[in-house]
């Protein structure tokens, strides 16, 4: 039998892995990488733009991983960057008008896909409880 460390590690591993999964499948019908998926997600959330230091924050990602992806989707026409003439990692990244149609379809696309997913064994009530008691554990280990 596995022990407690296991059960939690490949179930929190298989949900990762398997998120990745729909979001390959789901922007590759757009011509884009299943990466750009948070990212859309995340920058639709704020109308007055984030900084690439503030999508790594909030993405919990790597400076280099986000400067990548980031400089595709600009490539790609999803996204735009202040211009300014600080720092680029201090300038504010925006939706274009194509990017805020790609992230609206992800973000309905997410929504129905955790909502076929769970709503047959889970209660909203309950969804709340345990996405606070994961971010419980996630800030406790990161802390650790």
């Amino acid at each position: 039998m596995l022990g407690r460390f296991e059960q939690f590690a490949f179930i929190i591993s298989g949900i990762q892995r398997e998120v990745q999964k729909i979001e390959r499948e789901e922007m590759i019908k757009h011509g884009y990488r299943g990466a750009f998926a948070l990212y859309l997600a995340v920058l639709s959330h704020y109308d007055e733009g984030l900084t690439a230091t503030e999508i790594c924050e909030i993405c919990d990602k790597d400076k280099a991983a986000v400067s990548r992806i980031i400089a595709e989707m600009e490539e790609k026409g999803l996204i735009e960057r202040e211009k300014s003439e600080e720092k680029v990692y201090r300038n504010k990244i925006f939706l274009t008008e194509k990017g805020k149609e790609i992230a609206d379809f992800v973000g309905k696309r997410a929504a129905s896909v955790i909502s076929k997913v769970s709503d047959s064994i889970i209660k909203e009530e309950e969804r709340e409880h345990l996405y606070k008691m994961l971010a419980g554990i996630y800030k406790n280990l990161r802390e650790f």
